[in-house]
């Protein structure tokens, strides 16, 4: 059953001052200035989680009201039993999924935007491909072995760890060659699908029933984006593997005609996830990493179910949020909002993760 809840325009001035009870944190990394920003704009106190490299910069925000500085972001834990006892709600980001281990997530018991039974699915690249597939989504070829392949491939690192050890093979043999650098690691072998890289940001309403496409983004990475400038002909002689890290992001709109297939992918995505990890499913943000090929196809390459770090680039909002909002609306901002509407309804449980609700 869906629950309408009023979404206020005017942020602050009519929660009277319900934002004031909860302190929004998050570790110091990936996408936490945007979530703090939009946590201190809908009205709640923020804290930043930082480590000895990155405290003096979030000290250096007037938004952020409190900075706790662990040595590492694995150290997280060690403070979980303090945090416990604040009225906190955390807003997990990659760099959660990075440092902290699904083991972690489930023990932590501080209120928790998000429902963790999504991580499972996610973290498990044959999960996510079988949640995907259900959906009803196109998505690459994928290879047990290396002698089954028989076209390009890219070979893709379990984690969040943006890109880093991804690897192009042209074939079988290319494999076979590189397979010494693959030992004992965890990875898939995907088709390489030649195409715009798209990545498609949503953000899903448990209050209200809602998907919203918040914005777009394609990443820059290095060195596979210098190389496409460099013509075929003068490659061939280079000793120069193709890498896949990611240094930064670039906006990117769609095409008006393609919009309704990318916002039924994301309604699919969610009704198969309310199917899998329970009532709740999947929700508030999270994005839909696609190519899209010349006969305007997209193919999925992978979900990751919470804020990504492209939606960085639209911290006051982008073309999307503004059609729903006609004010600044990042994601950071939307998740506080969401928060907000849950408090002013009494429907926080609606919002957390159910392992941590007896907690707030």
């Amino acid at each position: 059953m869906t629950m309408m809840v009023e979404t206020y325009a005017e942020g602050r001035q009519r929660d009277s001052g319900v934002g004031e009870m909860y302190t929004i944190a998050t570790l110091g990394s990936h996408s936490a200035l945007q979530i703090l920003k939009g946590a201190h704009d809908e009205g709640f106190k923020t804290l930043a989680i930082a480590n000895r490299e990155t405290e003096r910069l979030y000290r250096s925000f007037a938004f952020v009201d409190e900075v706790i500085t662990i040595d590492k972001y694995s150290d997280f834990m060690l403070l979980v039993p303090e945090l416990e006892k604040r009225k906190i709600i955390i807003v997990p980001h990659g760099s959660f999924v990075a440092y902290l281990s699904l083991e972690d997530h489930k023990k932590m018991r501080i209120p928790y935007f998000g429902n963790k039974a999504v991580l499972d699915w996610e973290a498990s690249r044959e999960l996510q491909r079988d949640w995907l597939l259900r959906a009803g989504l196109k998505l690459p070829r994928q290879f047990k072995t290396g002698a089954e392949i028989d076209r390009p491939v890219i070979v893709k690192l379990y984690g969040a760890q943006g890109g880093k050890g991804y690897m192009f093979l042209r074939d079988a043999m290319d494999f076979e060659e590189r397979a010494s650098l693959l030992a004992r690691q965890n990875y898939i072998l995907q088709e390489y699908i030649i195409g715009v890289p798209l990545y498609i940001h949503y953000f899903y309403s448990s209050l209200t029933g809602k998907l919203e496409i918040m914005s777009m983004d394609r990443r820059y990475e290095t060195n596979v984006d210098s190389l496409g400038r460099i013509p075929s002909q003068a490659q061939a002689g280079m000793d120069v593997d193709p890498s896949y890290v990611v240094v930064g992001n670039q906006p990117i709109s769609l095409r008006e005609s393609m919009l309704a297939e990318a916002y039924r992918m994301g309604e699919d995505v969610v009704r198969v996830s309310q199917e899998i990890c329970g009532p709740k499913g999947l929700f508030g943000a999270f994005c839909i990493e696609t190519i899209i090929t010349p006969d305007t196809n997209f193919y999925i390459m992978e979900i990751s179910a919470r804020i990504v770090a492209g939606t960085n680039l639209f911290i006051d909002g982008s073309p999307y949020s503004y059609l729903n909002y006609s004010e600044p609306m990042s994601t950071g901002r939307r998740i506080a909002r969401e928060i907000k509407n849950a408090l002013l309804s009494n429907s926080l449980d609606t919002i957390l993760d159910d392992s941590t609700i007896q907690h707030h």
